[in-house]
């Protein structure tokens, strides 16, 4: 098993990495609470895979261990939603000694924490990521927000897990294009932190995408690595930890103007990366071979390269919504050379000129496949 620690003093926590950490018991001792209950959430399409395996390891360790069952897909991201945990917590008469553990992707763990960071004020809750782009990147590092239809995860609050526990075998599971859009993620942190790195990917792509378990678990550590650094710095983007967005502010605004759920959130955010490398070569920061190079490993992880074309007012529109966005100036993640990324604002018509360059006809992406049942 690998081992990460977020160092952030008294929140400081660990994520554990390795096949098979489901179903052992002894994963869960740590945040294990004898007189107290253990809340799931999951949702539809994970829970028939792991619900009932993760409620047998936290038996030893909570008095009650209940289920919380969401239905599945980014347009579920919403208050609604959310309600439905509180509901849960509350038909339960669930204390501040409640447990919450994030079973899925990362809308289940965005969602989980909001719940855990409100509910009475403040409960614990651990992330068992079953995606990859879950357990890279959108696990670690206690951002928790719901999506709001002007704008991606703009309702939300910063609030550690626990735990994080990283089963490499839930990502047997995973279809091909959810694990592509994991690679983005892992692509996204070798692009801005470590160009050994961005070679390494460029060598084991394949391995990847066929799920060699021995890669997956190199990358997932490798990203980890990278976030664990930035938070620990900065563990609520005041400064330093904006470079993680690198091609989410392009990224977030597609998947706003789509519509939540029809293009994934490592598809929006690979052609992001597309778009954000071409406006770092337009302002003279990046070499257009850099650029290539980057757009070559996103195309070999199965990510599309074109964004959906919205219209240039609709795209100016969407990106003003964005976190980083300050006094009317929409500030972008940029590479001043890969592995070294730089938050600046830029004209909104070199924006936009970025993406008339990468446009491809406003269709949906195909439907998102259910995670795939596990052969006998």
């Amino acid at each position: 098993m690998t081992t990460v620690r977020i160092a952030l003093d008294a929140r400081a926590y660990d994520i554990r990495i390795a096949s098979g950490l489901l179903d052992q018991p002894a994963t869960f001792a740590s945040v294990a609470g004898q007189h107290s209950t253990a809340l799931i959430v999951t949702n539809s399409t994970v829970a028939p895979l792991y619900a009932d395996r993760l409620e047998h390891s936290l038996r030893p360790h909570f008095s009650r261990v209940l289920q919380c069952i969401l239905p599945d897909g980014e347009q579920y991201k919403t208050w609604e939603t959310l309600n439905q945990i509180f509901t849960d917590l509350l038909r339960h008469h669930c204390d501040r000694k409640t447990t919450l553990f994030a079973l899925g992707g990362g809308v289940i763990g965005d969602m989980t924490g909001f719940a855990a960071a409100s509910y009475m004020r403040g409960v614990p809750f651990v992330q068992v990521p079953t995606t990859l782009l879950a357990q890279v990147d959108s696990s670690v590092g206690g951002k928790t927000a719901i999506n709001h239809p002007l704008g991606k995860n703009m309702i939300g609050a910063f609030y550690q897990p626990r735990l994080v526990v990283a089963d490499l075998s839930t990502l047997h599971t995973l279809p091909p294009r959810e694990l592509s859009a994991g690679l983005a993620e892992v692509i996204k942190h070798a692009a801005i932190a470590d160009v050994d790195f961005l070679a390494w990917l460029e060598a084991h792509i394949d391995a990847l995408r066929a799920q060699d378990e021995a890669a997956l678990a190199e990358a997932v550590a490798r990203c980890c690595r990278i976030k664990a650094k930035v938070v620990a710095q900065d563990e609520t983007e005041t400064g330093l930890r904006a470079i993680l967005n690198f091609g989410h502010t392009f990224g977030h605004a597609i998947e706003a103007g789509m519509g939540y759920g029809n293009w994934l959130h490592g598809e929006a955010v690979g052609a992001g990366m597309v778009l954000a490398a071409d406006l770092s070569v337009r302002l003279g920061l990046l070499a257009p071979a850099d650029a290539e190079r980057l757009a070559r490993l996103i195309a070999r992880a199965g990510l599309p390269l074109r964004a959906p074309d919205l219209g240039a007012e609709r795209y100016a529109d969407l990106m003003q919504v964005d976190k980083k966005s300050e006094g009317g100036e929409v500030r972008f993640v940029l590479l001043n050379g890969l592995g070294r990324p730089v938050l600046r604002a830029a004209p909104m018509a070199e924006a936009q000129a970025s993406m008339a360059a990468h446009l491809q006809p406003s269709q949906p992406a195909p439907p998102v496949q259910p995670q795939a049942v596990p052969s006998a």
